[in-house]
């Protein structure tokens, strides 16, 4: 049975991070991109895990790292994951609520 990224120590998951980043490399060679997708979407849960949590608060606005021109709003958080809603260029909040790892966030807004 495999661990979970939760169970895994610091070396590990960066051992982990490092098999799935060559694995995103050949998928991409090969035009494989659902293959690429899963695997970039296992790189940042990895990476989640290697974050302090502690550091985002509620509230908080953040830009989101793959999608530009997007920002997020915290509204609590669930471990490693950021729950509450895009906001796009316009200022506008989707009404639809979602889960992010906080690996996603780049630089954080000043509001």
């Amino acid at each position: 049975m495999e661990k979970r990224y939760s169970e895994y120590t610091v070396e590990e998951l960066r051992n982990e991070i490092a098999k799935l980043k060559e694995k995103v490399q050949k998928a991409e060679q090969m035009g494989n991109i659902s293959e690429y997708a899963v695997f970039e979407r296992k790189i940042q849960m990895a990476q989640a895990y290697l974050m302090n949590p502690a550091e985002f608060k509620k509230g908080e606005r953040y830009e989101l790292r793959e999608d530009p021109g997007q920002t997020f709003e915290i509204d609590y958080l669930n471990g490693v994951f950021a729950w509450g809603h895009r906001i796009n260029l316009l200022g506008k909040k989707y009404e639809k609520q979602e889960a992010l790892p906080i690996s996603v966030f780049g630089k954080k807004l000043e509001q």
